[in-house]
Parts: C-alpha cells; structure tokens; sequence
C-alpha cells in the first residue's frame, strides 16, 4: 500500500503506479496548464442535513476560486464517494486532483481508508496526478478559528 502523506512538508502526488513529491514527477509542476479539480472528502451520515455545512463549504471555494471544480465525496453512507468524484471530475477534463479531507485529524479514516480509496483513483486514472493535503482540522487557521466560536460561545 502506497502512503498519501506529506513528504518535506508537502503533499504528495500520486501517478500511476508511484508517490512522489510533484517536484519529483518528469514535469516539475504537473499543474501547469492542467486543469485541477479540487476534492473535499468527508465522512458522510445517514441523515442528508448533515451534508449541509460541507454543500456551503463547496459553494463558498466555488465562489472564491471561479473556473475550479469543486467535488464533494464522502467515505461513508453518502455519494459519491471518492472515486465517484474523481471519476466526475477526469470526465469534466481534469487531468489533477487535489483532495482536502475535511477531517479534524488524521485518524484511521485519514491515515488507512483514504489511502485505500486513492488506490482505486490510481488504479482508475493512472495519468492524473492527485494530491492530499492534511486533514483540515490540523491547519492552525481552522483550530484559531473554531477556538474563537468556542470562546465567543463563552460571553462575555
């Protein structure tokens, strides 16, 4: 099993058959005049009013970056899954991917099952480049902002 982790601090790209950093690939940046989708991956709920939080955080990238597709895909109980969304995004003429797991840390779910399904989008499309960036619960603007709610939850 190939690791989709962050190598020299950053993410790591799959081709094919290997991983490596995108500076590592036979064109140093394979985003140059390719067009990149954008995967946010999240866990998925039986109950469809859980995807409500996830649809917005897709319209307001889709607002901020006009032109980049933007795909949900869930692990669990939802679709599409992750290789759905790739499969959408290859066949709208991505030829990169970049997979944000909407996760707060990288538990077995980051670690093991997104690995296993960026296998399948490997195996799927071994020509498209696909990065993973952390878990978004590790971003230090994303913890300083849920610690803001948290102390604003407080009063005053």
């Amino acid at each position: 099993m190939q690791k989709t982790s962050r190598l020299g601090g950053r993410p790591t790209s799959r081709t094919g058959r290997h991983a490596t950093r995108c500076d590592s690939c036979p064109d140093s940046d394979p985003y140059t005049g390719v067009m990149t989708g954008l995967i946010l991956f999240a866990h998925g709920a039986r109950d469809p009013r859980w995807a409500g939080p996830f649809e917005r955080l897709r319209q307001k990238v889709e607002i901020a970056r006009p032109g980049v597709p933007v795909a949900l895909a869930y692990l669990d109980l939802m679709a599409p899954n992750l290789p759905g969304a790739a499969d959408a995004l290859v066949a709208a003429g991505c030829r990169a991917l970049r997979v944000v797991p909407i996760f707060l840390g990288r538990g077995g779910h980051v670690r093991k099952d997104l690995a296993d399904l960026l296998a399948l989008v490997a195996q799927r499309h071994p020509a498209v480049h696909v990065d993973v960036l952390p878990a978004i619960g590790e971003d230090d603007a994303v913890l300083q902002t849920m610690a803001d709610v948290c102390v604003t939850g407080l009063g005053a």
